[in-house]
């Protein structure tokens, strides 16, 4: 998109210390003080007639007390739209993400504590969610001992570092060969599907290749029968944290309150992020106002991105916020951590 009509160089360059002006001290920005600081020693004058420009574009309003100027969703859209993208993070934030992050034994562990780390930084609500619907949760491999007539423990290792075990009670006893030919047959044939292509398959399969493999299919079907390759928790685990950080002006209070009803149903987090966030996009997205998807967080921001290990989505990183928020530092955050995301679950495969 091209720049709006009447917006030149010179309003774009007021428009944006306009809201970093507001962005830093949460007040109204008066021209005053935008002559103290600006390059080309506008006076307060002409600084005051481009303010009346933008408000009337849109991109200022004018609380009731004050002869300052704020930004509105309108501008705060036009000033990420024009962020360079070359900020980099402080060695302090890159030291206490890397200091959260590293050490994580699974993906899990690495989601719970991303929302948190975010939280700190953004000083907005850290969201992260793994192992979405429809994105991969593949199989590394599976392996069954026995441990007793009739009872099998079955442990499935996943792709994205999850291990799940489960104790099957089995209709008829079978031997430690036969699970070791079992945990063969599954590891050779369905080794990076995914969970529930796996299942399927191997439903198909018991009736095709009964005749073939008698002994093995009859161990799969009832190791399959009873459960060893479901799945013991929901496909998404969500975590959220820094609801605390949300604490808005007077007249936000309603908005808040719904945002955070929103926050405490895990499906509707869910909802929020698939509808901004697409699993096939390579850059931070920014949204400013998220009536599309919720009508009542029209003032607040979602900065986000899916969280890869190589082609393969595991989740999405995000922080909402209100609209005051320091865009660039929060997408950089953002970014970062998803790349050492990328990196350590690589590493670990």
């Amino acid at each position: 998109m091209g720049t709006p009509a009447g917006i030149g160089k010179r309003e774009r360059e007021i428009l944006t210390a306009i809201v970093e002006t507001y962005i830093s001290t949460g007040e109204p920005v008066g021209s005053r003080t935008l002559a103290r600081n600006n390059r080309e020693n506008l006076s307060a004058a002409s600084i005051r007639n481009v303010m009346a420009d933008l408000a009337d574009a849109g991109f200022l309003d004018q609380p009731h007390t004050s002869a300052g100027r704020v930004p509105t969703t309108q501008a705060y859209r036009f000033y990420v739209k024009h962020l360079t993208g070359e900020a980099r993070l402080s060695p302090a934030d890159e030291s206490l993400i890397q200091g959260s992050l590293h050490g994580t034994q699974d993906v899990q562990e690495f989601m719970e504590r991303t929302s948190h780390v975010l939280s700190l930084i953004s000083h907005g609500v850290g969201v992260a969610i793994s192992s979405a619907p429809g994105q991969r949760n593949a199989l590394e491999h599976v392996y069954f001992q026995r441990m007793a007539d009739k009872k099998v423990l079955a442990v499935v290792v996943m792709r994205n570092g999850l291990v799940r075990d489960r104790v099957l009670r089995l209709t008829n006893d079978l031997t430690a060969s036969d699970l070791d030919i079992a945990a063969a047959y599954i590891n050779q044939n369905f080794r990076g599907w995914e969970m529930e292509s796996l299942r399927n398959e191997i439903a198909k399969r018991v009736q095709q290749e009964r005749s073939e493999y008698d002994r093995l299919m009859a161990s799969v079907e009832q190791l399959y029968a009873q459960g060893a390759l479901a799945s013991e928790s929901p496909a998404q685990s969500v975590y959220v944290e820094g609801a605390s950080n949300l604490v808005l002006t007077e007249q936000d209070k309603e908005r808040l309150r719904y945002l955070l009803a929103t926050l405490e149903e895990k499906q509707r987090i869910v909802d929020l992020l698939s509808a901004y966030l697409d699993t096939k996009q390579e850059a931070v997205r920014v949204v400013v106002g998220l009536e599309d998807a919720m009508p009542h967080l029209s003032n607040f921001v979602l900065i986000g991105k899916p969280a890869r290990v190589g082609d393969e989505v595991m989740g999405s990183l995000a922080v909402i916020g209100p609209t005051r928020m320091d865009y660039e530092h929060t997408i950089t955050a953002v970014s970062y951590i998803a790349r050492l995301f990328d990196e350590l679950w690589n590493e670990s495969t």
